[in-house]
């Protein structure tokens, strides 16, 4: 079976159009660099390990090593043949690379408002079916649009990735599964651990909503009679145990099978469940029991049995602002469907289902696979806070920066439930240069250290101090979200240094000093993707000891999607939420103590 057979670097269209354009990815001032990554240390580490990082910074920036790093970057950079000196890293260590499950470690959700005009499960898969099929219509054709900033176009690489493609497990890397266009407009429908396909064109004719809907009635009853081995709880194995266990399935003839799905446009999960509250709709959009997902698809689309709906993205080449586009587009801009009642107009349109060989080794690892699926999302507690008050435009009238202001927010109720401020990542995208991807910003500073210690502090400083204090740490983190956006943050060059020590070398001494380990593990992994149509979205922690925190800033209100692990270091997501409300509730009231 072929890996991939569309050709990624003849992009056309509009949606390319800007492409050839587009700056490359900068490599910073080294001694910049150092002084920020140094800085950025101050407020995390004691006097002591502080003064020996400083020691072993300066050593490294004086370095001829240091200085021959540099250069090899600056090389790479400069190579033509290199559309972005960090993507093949990035893309390596942080993804394809990474041998634990995507789920939940790797995949992220988004979690859609009820629409009033889909009562009906099939009636809502229906519209997003076709919404996302006149999206990858606009991407074919060539007339979607490239996403724009005031700066300009932003890269759109990662449209290539979108649709009729698949992540594919292997050893020691993962790969990305590219297919044409041209012959592959299915889409895979998910029911009851069965797997089946829809040709959304028949007889030269797109299927209309209607007719999916009516399709999909007939594969949910067919799918509800009947029974499998769920084969795609594989995808949610350790991802060397997937690359073997997909060999066998291939040996057990199964080829045809996988090659379906994986080439298929997109894929969409019609659950059994009926989620009511925020964390169990979280839960069931973002991995449900596993055993009607695929969780190697970029994109996959959820509905649950009483018509709420969501989407579950596969993160290994395309972050989340992609699809942020692809779902508004569906959300706002599908036409609804008429009535559920079928129409003389509506064609019977076929329908395949995949059935998969499993010999006993096979349901084996099935078995071995849903345990630790189970393990894994079992141990995820999720805490997602609806906080009513105000939102987005209050904040504006405040005069502050809605994204630092949830940052500081949050460092405050951090602070207030743990002790003290520890490494934090947000991301910073940096699409504006070809192939980018995102920046780390280290949220955690001297300022904003200092604005907590006063709001903690007994007696409290008065409240113009305390203002006073915030607006220097609201102006550093915009500044290092600035830098980040313009590929002037710590974390990537730092990375590409790293990546350029030959064998032969030493390490230098900066990537051994544990400062460079502590700063980068992130007890709070932060971002942000704001959307009045969706009720939540979020992703694991990145570490057994933080928290993952996804927040929404919408017009009237702030959703923030809170997960962290059950295990022996005892956080709890219920808690951070609750401190989060609190100061959330507190920076508001300080800052109307100013006007008056």
């Amino acid at each position: 079976m072929p890996i991939s057979s569309r050709d990624i670097e003849s992009e056309h269209g509009s949606l390319f159009a800007q492409q050839s354009v587009l700056p490359r990815l900068p490599v910073p001032d080294l001694q910049k660099t150092l002084a920020k990554y140094c800085e950025s240390l101050v407020p995390l580490l004691p006097a002591d390990r502080l003064a020996h990082s400083k020691r072993v910074i300066q050593e490294f920036g004086e370095s001829a090593l240091g200085l021959e790093l540099q250069q090899r970057l600056e090389a790479r950079a400069s190579d033509p043949s290199c559309a972005n000196w960090l993507e093949e890293w990035w893309n390596d260590l942080s993804y394809m690379g990474y041998r634990d499950p995507v789920i939940p470690y790797v995949s992220y959700h988004y979690s859609f408002n009820d629409d009033p005009l889909c009562l009906r499960p099939n009636q809502r898969a229906a519209k997003l079916i076709a919404g996302a099929m006149a999206f990858r219509q606009a991407i074919v054709d060539g007339s979607l649009l490239p996403e724009t900033t005031k700066s300009g176009a932003l890269c759109s690489h990662s449209y290539n990735f979108m649709f009729n493609a698949c992540r594919i497990p292997q050893k020691p890397s993962d790969v990305c599964r590219t297919v044409s266009y041209a012959g592959n407009d299915t889409v895979v429908v998910m029911r009851n651990a069965q797997f089946f396909t829809i040709r959304l064109v028949q007889g030269g004719i797109p299927l209309s909503q209607p007719e999916i809907e009516h399709v999909l009635d007939r594969i949910v009853a067919h799918a509800d009679a009947n029974a499998a081995v769920p084969v795609g709880l594989l995808t949610a194995d350790n991802r060397d145990s997937w690359a073997e266990n997909r060999r066998c399935l291939i040996d057990a003839g199964n080829a045809a099978a996988l090659d379906a799905i994986e080439s298929s446009a997109f894929a969409i999960a019609l659950e059994k469940t009926r989620p009511v509250t925020r964390e169990e709709f979280s839960h069931a959009i973002w991995h449900g029991d596993g055993r009607s997902r695929w969780f190697d698809k970029p994109c996959q689309f959820v509905v649950c049995d009483n018509a709420r709906a969501g989407f579950c993205g596969e993160h290994s080449m395309m972050d989340g602002t992609p699809t942020l586009r692809l779902v508004q587009y569906v959300i706002e801009h599908s036409p609804s469907p008429p009535p559920s009642t079928k129409p003389a107009s509506v064609r019977d349109c076929a329908f395949e289902q995949l059935c998969f060989h499993t010999p006993p080794a096979l349901v084996a690892a099935v078995k071995v696979a849903e345990r630790l699926f189970i393990e894994g999302t079992e141990k995820q507690h999720v805490a997602v806070l609806n906080y009513a008050a105000y939102g987005k435009d209050e904040i504006k009238r405040l005069g502050c920066s809605p994204d630092a202001y949830i940052q500081l927010a949050l460092q405050l109720a951090y602070t207030r439930l743990h002790g003290c401020a520890r490494p934090t990542y947000e991301s910073s995208m940096t699409r504006k240069f070809l192939h980018g991807r995102t920046e780390t910003c280290r949220s955690v500073t001297r300022d904003s250290v200092a604005w907590c210690r006063a709001m903690m502090a007994q007696p409290t400083p008065s409240n113009e101090e305390c203002v006073r204090l915030f607006q220097a740490a609201l102006a550093t983190h915009t500044r290092l979200v600035r830098e980040a956006v313009e590929g002037q943050g710590v974390d990537r060059h730092l990375l590409g240094l790293r990546m350029l020590v030959r064998p032969e070398e030493a390490k230098p001494e900066i990537f051994n000093d544990p400062a460079y380990a502590y700063s980068s593990h992130w007890y709070l992994s932060t971002s942000q993707v704001s959307s009045e149509n969706f009720t939540s979205y979020g992703w694991s922690e990145v570490s057994p000891k933080g928290y993952g925190i996804a927040y929404n800033i919408r017009k009237e209100c702030l959703i923030i999607h809170i997960a962290c692990m059950r295990n022996e270091h005892a956080l709890n997501s219920d808690h951070l939420a609750h401190c989060f409300e609190t100061a959330l509730n507190d920076v508001r009231s300080m800052l109307l103590q100013r006007r008056d």
